[in-house]
């Protein structure tokens, strides 16, 4: 069957959600939510931070039990009926996988183990590993997915990581295939390489939802489109009649500006890094020889594919981890002492990685996280006692200027959306007019609108001055905000050229390790 009458709109139906409800107490996650998907179609699922898609899918999964509505799914006679609910198992047997975006692999395992992994009892899987290997190999033939399946999984590359989680998914004989931002961590090649898999994949039948932020992927790779909003589906769209701006508007309910960079001449070193060596315990943690210079004004960035040393620069800038050797310096003098405290005061802000794990204190309010770095400041303390009004008012006015949505100032900040996290970080290290910003993947994980509002803050702090160090694995992001890039991979750092000589493939081959991609 080819692509065009598989995924077309007279194709059977695999996959039904009819009038689908959860509530948790007050908050209505999912609002009576309508979905079809067909055989052989590609079906993206896209919404703000909050707007039901992880709560949907958990319904189908069967993590959840929804309040209201169903889920129907094909027979093997394609007949729908009833998904068994909150059964995990019963999604499993009804040829319903998934594609994590952080991949579910034992490292310590083979790649044939990995997929053979929780479908065979231990005692009999030597005795089995026969027909595995042959019926992994066939897969392999007709998906065009090909990966070494005697490798231990921690010596494969990320992409093939991502190969042996979908063979997991197909070897279980899965109809219907949930992506969950299945290229998050992929080179734009790698990326390309999943979406003639996946269309390759539905042309033989197999029926995808994809879930994405990035809108030009959605474009690339979807037949149609399901935007939630606010818990509820507001509209769907033939991918062949969408465009970005309509896309957005349909997921935020407003018109979505886009970030614009604006010529401007740098200033002053603000950073220096002078061949700094970083000795860690692998990849993540090692820095070799890396030189980079940040300008007042200006943003720099840093491409690569995870877990190529971004820790570990990030710790140094930070004042996080003391350098092996090399030299760092800042706004002009050496450092001596790396201490996260000092740096803060010397006017370095920072938007850490993990906004949850380090960026806030969950148990605590969002005034308290707005006031944590300024804390012992004499706005908010006097002789060892808080001044809670300056911080609450302090706190107000953040909260309004940065539009973080929230129950107020004395809500705890675990209730928050990962956006409004976000925004509350950078209403904390903004507003202090820093020198110098290390951003350290900024919009991981967040939707168009919220991605908007971060890079119109850390444009509006270049325009006033301060040198920006940004860190993401997001290349339409690096294009459209830096003045210059560099690319990390195994720890070395290439030089950072101007954004007008680069391009996707260019950064794409650089992340995967070939230098002479820079010439």
């Amino acid at each position: 069957m080819t692509a065009a009458i598989a995924g077309a709109p007279g194709a059977p139906v695999v996959l039904a959600l009819r009038g689908v409800t959860k509530r948790f107490g007050p908050l209505v996650a999912n609002d009576a939510i309508d979905l079809e998907l067909r055989r052989g179609e590609i079906l993206a699922l896209l919404g703000e931070n909050g707007a039901g898609k992880t709560t949907l899918m958990n319904v189908l999964f069967g993590h959840y039990v929804a309040d209201a509505g169903e889920v129907l799914v094909a027979g093997q006679d394609g007949t729908l009926a009833p998904l068994e609910e909150g059964s995990p198992h019963a999604a499993l047997a009804a040829g319903i996988g998934m594609v994590h975006q952080h991949f579910t692999l034992a490292e310590n395992l083979t790649g044939l183990e990995n997929i053979v992994l929780g479908t065979e009892r231990s005692l009999n899987f030597g005795l089995s590993r026969g027909p595995a290997r042959r019926k992994v190999a066939d897969l392999m033939k007709r998906s065009g997915l090909t990966v070494d399946l005697d490798v231990q999984v921690s010596r494969l590359t990320v992409g093939e990581k991502q190969r042996v989680e979908i063979l997991k998914a197909l070897y279980r004989d899965a109809r219907i295939i949930v992506m969950d931002e299945p290229t998050a961590v992929l080179t734009p090649q790698e990326a390309e390489s999943l979406f003639g898999t996946i269309r390759s994949l539905a042309a033989a039948g197999l029926a995808v939802i994809f879930i994405a932020h990035k809108l030009a992927e959605v474009l690339a790779v979807s037949d149609r489109i399901a935007v939630l909003r606010g818990g509820r589906k507001v509209g769907e769209l033939e991918t062949a009649r969408a465009d970005r701006r309509k896309i957005a508007e349909l997921m935020v309910g407003r018109d979505v500006p886009a970030s614009r960079r604006t010529p401007r001449d740098p200033g002053a070193p603000v950073l220096e890094l002078r061949a700094v060596v970083v000795a860690g315990a692998d990849a993540r943690k090692s820095l070799h020889g890396v030189s980079l210079t940040v300008r007042e004004g200006e943003i720099v960035g840093i491409a690569g594919v995870s877990g190529n040393g971004q820790a570990a620069l990030a710790g140094v800038v930070a004042g996080l981890d003391a350098p092996t050797s090399g030299e760092m310096i800042l706004y002009g003098e050496k450092i001596g002492r790396f201490d996260p405290r000092r740096f803060s005061r010397a006017g370095i802000a920072r938007i850490p990685e993990d906004r949850h794990h380090d960026g806030v204190v969950g148990a605590m309010t969002v005034a308290e996280n707005i006031a944590i770095e300024e804390v012992r400041e004499p706005a908010f303390q006097t002789a060892g006692f808080l001044k809670r009004e300056s911080i609450r008012a302090s706190a107000v006015e953040a909260i309004e200027s940065y539009d973080v949505r929230c129950p107020g100032p004395d809500a705890p900040s675990r209730l928050l959306s990962g956006g409004n996290i976000q925004k509350l970080i950078l209403a904390r290290v903004l507003d202090r007019d820093p020198r110098l910003v290390l951003a350290n993947q900024p919009t991981r994980g967040l939707d168009v609108g919220a991605q908007t509002e971060v890079h119109r803050r850390l444009l509006d702090a270049r325009q006033r001055g301060a040198g920006i160090l940004l860190i993401s694995e997001d290349l339409d992001e690096l294009m459209i905000l830096c003045d210059r890039i560099a690319v990390i991979h195994n720890g070395a750092l290439s030089e950072a050229l101007p954004t007008e000589m680069l391009d996707r493939g260019t950064l794409g081959l650089m992340m995967a390790g070939h230098d002479e991609a820079a010439a």
